[in-house]
């Protein structure tokens, strides 16, 4: 399996078998220019929403007839399995801004899971239901999802081997949100790569590993 990194919390999965997803793809300029990273260019068969913002939801970005997934439950499309668990946007219930889907993604024998813009602590249950991804995308930036503590409480208490970061400040992005320093202050095993990485589950590290992957230029 491949994945890339889009920006912001937009990523492409793609199998083996060639099945591309795209999780969370934004719309560039949205928010009064405060998403400005590149558009999205990209075809896809899959297209995953953890809810309806602009910077989440525009599914319209993603050239092809991709099947768009966008609510909770379990669904097979081609080789790959799609399980979507409802969480929330804040710590009060959605009641400030909503639900949010929790995806997790089988395919090439690895488990994937895009937290979306969680926004509050995982409850045991829910820990429970995702189970033990092998690579989990989580947000980092704080103000509109979890902040880096909750992240880094999220990535201990799921035991992923590879923690990517994700929803956080850049020179491409005007919302007030941290940069990805704070989440990585203190960690060990931090990895800088390029845009896009390749893995197999015999790939896998041996310990949780925390890889920042590049985003593009404007």
């Amino acid at each position: 399996m491949k994945i890339k990194y889009l920006g912001h919390s937009a990523f492409v999965l793609t199998t083996n078998e060639g099945t591309r997803i795209v999780l969370d793809p934004y719309q560039a300029g949205a928010y009064d220019g405060a998403v400005g990273y590149p558009p999205i260019n990209e075809t896809a068969e899959i297209v995953l929403l953890s809810h309806d913002h602009p910077d989440h939801g525009y599914a319209k970005a993603v050239k092809g007839k991709p099947q768009v997934i966008s609510s909770a439950g379990s669904r097979s499309v081609k080789e790959v399995k799609v399980t979507g668990l409802s969480t929330f946007h804040d710590e009060s219930r959605g009641s400030q801004r909503g639900k949010n889907i929790a995806f997790t993604v089988e395919a090439d024998g690895l488990r994937v899971t895009h937290l979306g813009d969680l926004g509050h602590m995982l409850s045991e249950k829910e820990v429970e239901q995702i189970g033990q991804p092998d690579v989990l995308l989580v947000p980092v930036g704080g103000f509109f999802t979890i902040d880096a503590s909750t992240a880094t409480k999220t990535a201990e208490r799921l035991s992923p081997r590879i923690v990517i970061p994700m929803h956080y400040k850049t020179e491409c992005c005007g919302f007030p949100i941290a940069p990805v320093d704070g989440f990585l202050k203190g960690k060990e095993n931090v990895k800088r790569l390029g845009q896009e990485v390749e893995l197999t589950k015999q790939s896998l590290p041996a310990w949780q590993e925390v890889w920042v992957l590049q985003h593009p230029s404007p």
